[in-house]
């Protein structure tokens, strides 16, 4: 039997665990495979686009585990009462190809999203930060506030969207569930000002210069997190020449990340050889450095093996017949009307 987890179980363990700990738990777990990075089978997801949005595929695996997410991105669904992102995803055995876990992973992403971003931030912000900038106030902003309270220490948090209602709906939670220090800027430039750590998380659908040069400060760490498919980014292409740049998987990240905009041998680093101590991160007090973050299917082969392990240890989820248990692996049409009257007529015989 395969465990079903469904928005309403995986609300029931993130609430059972508290999101900073849930966030917390997730981005050391995050940590733990990054540092397995060679273990992998990877490769770049899969994208069908459309005018509207774009529907995409995730695979990755290792010698024991095959993850995979189906996850869209149409801006425009907030139009018509759907959210911007939605996602499910699967977990199953690589020796069998049994499916051990269907999970929802629209929160998930959420999650999995800022507990990356916090983890990324950890190896490359200044350790003295606390002061977060955070450009775009929709679904996920409230997750990247609280992993970055969690995990670094944040204090304050300047937030800033061109939708107001957004923001509003951001000071309220934030308001009610943390003590962070909430300031609300009028503009992009004013929320960035003297701000340590910037994340841009829009969804804009094009070319978008959210952060210009000009408003880029010795020191900063930028987490780029809207920018995530060909066509789409949020950065203008001088902020990045003036930071030193880290990605997750390069050839996926080159397609679809802020660095489609430059010369495929503009210099970028990827994190998990940071993690490793294999190369550097940031390399001084007042260097830029900046997370070009697309979302890799590593991260929710992370967070669906988190998932299956809490919920199996609470009794979350429920099991479903996903794949026919058979008496006669060889015998698949006994299941059918046709098959069960065949075998009737034969016992009577």
């Amino acid at each position: 039997m395969t465990r079903f987890i469904d928005v309403h179980s995986l609300v029931r363990l993130v609430d059972e665990t508290g999101v900073p700990q849930f966030l917390t738990a997730l981005a050391d777990a995050l940590r733990d495979d990054f540092m397995r990075w060679r273990e992998f089978d990877k490769k770049a997801r899969v994208a069908s686009h459309s005018h509207l949005g774009v529907i995409e595929l995730m695979p990755v695996a290792d010698d024991g585990a095959y993850a995979f997410k189906y996850v869209n991105g149409h801006p425009h669904n907030t139009q018509v009462g759907l959210p911007t992102v939605m996602a499910f995803g699967v977990l199953a055995e690589v020796d069998t190809g049994y499916p051990v876990l269907l999970s929802e992973l629209t929160l998930t992403t959420a999650l999995r999203t800022a507990a990356t971003s916090a983890m990324a931030a950890k190896a490359l912000a200044r350790p003295d930060s606390r002061s977060l900038a955070l450009i775009g106030n929709g679904s996920q902003s409230e997750f990247q506030a609280l992993a970055f309270h969690a995990l670094l220490g944040i204090e304050e948090v300047r937030v800033y969207d061109i939708d107001p209602h957004a923001t509003d709906k951001l000071v309220r939670h934030l308001a009610a569930c943390t003590p962070l220090e909430i300031v609300r800027a009028r503009s992009v430039a004013e929320a960035v000002r003297g701000a340590d750590i910037v994340t841009t998380v829009t969804a804009y659908q094009g070319r978008a210069t959210v952060l210009t040069p000009d408003m880029i400060e010795p020191g900063m760490h930028i987490n780029a997190v809207g920018g995530d498919s060909p066509g789409k980014t949020e950065l203008h292409p001088g902020v990045l020449g003036k930071a030193r740049v880290f990605v997750e998987y390069e050839p996926q990240t080159r397609v679809e990340g802020e660095i489609q905009q430059v010369a495929a041998d503009f210099p970028v680093h990827e994190l998990w050889r940071v993690l490793l101590g294999e190369v550097p991160g940031r390399e001084s007090a007042a260097q830029v450095t900046l997370f070009d973050s697309v979302g890799f299917a590593l991260e929710d082969y992370t967070a669906l093996r988190y998932i299956q392990r809490i919920a199996t240890e609470r009794g979350i989820g429920r099991q479903i017949a996903l794949v026919p248990e058979l008496d006669d692996p060889k015998d698949l049409f006994g299941l059918t009307a046709s098959g069960r009257r065949r075998a009737v007529l034969r016992r009577a015989a």
